[in-house]
């Protein structure tokens, strides 16, 4: 661990390779798992924003659950999600013709309809952010559904941190991410 301004950061998003591998993994992370997206305060009004021009992009069945659940949902810890399809799929989440799982929100972004991406949670994945009083911990979150993506970083020598750099950038600044490159030159 080290650290950044007010982060602590694992040496993990450095040591450790990482590129999503779609084809490979379907898009497993928006619908495997227990709970939604985790969302800070600014994106749940975001989402109330660009729920209008997201919703044309949703099945049915995520339009079901936002329109009974919300845009977001607070968890009995008071923190934000997305809602879930019965438990399971992202409530934003649409297939392509190869039935690999898609944001529509960035599709909706893609399509030049709105100026947000997508949840920076979902933009920075594999690292997880865990805010404290103090500062945020940074942490590379191993999960073996996505092995496929370890094994395709490993090949193409990608650190998870330059994967997810836009990603850093839009959650820590610029400045942030020149500091990580020069821990990351050290190690």
């Amino acid at each position: 661990m080290f650290q950044i301004g007010k982060t602590i950061v694992s040496e993990d998003i450095i040591k450790k390779d990482f590129v999503c591998n779609l084809s490979a993994c379907k898009g497993a992370c928006c619908i495997d798992g227990d709970a939604g997206a985790p969302l800070d305060e600014q994106e749940i009004q975001i989402l109330n924003s660009v729920y209008p021009k997201v919703k044309p992009f949703l099945r049915p069945a995520g339009i079901d659950a936002i329109e009974q659940q919300g845009t977001y949902i607070t968890t009995d810890f008071g923190e934000f999600e997305t809602p879930l399809i019965d438990g399971a799929d992202c409530a934003y989440v649409i297939f392509d013709d190869k039935n690999t799982a898609l944001c529509a929100i960035e599709e909706a972004y893609n399509q030049g309809e709105i100026s947000w991406k997508k949840p920076v949670s979902c933009h920075l994945y594999p690292i997880r952010i865990k805010e404290y009083s103090e500062f945020s911990a940074v942490n590379y979150d191993k999960w073996d559904i996505c092995d496929d993506a370890c094994s395709l970083g490993k090949e193409l020598q990608v650190p998870v941190y330059k994967f997810v750099k836009e990603a850093l950038i839009r959650k820590f600044g610029e400045d942030w991410y020149l500091e990580l490159e020069k821990v990351a030159d050290k190690l």
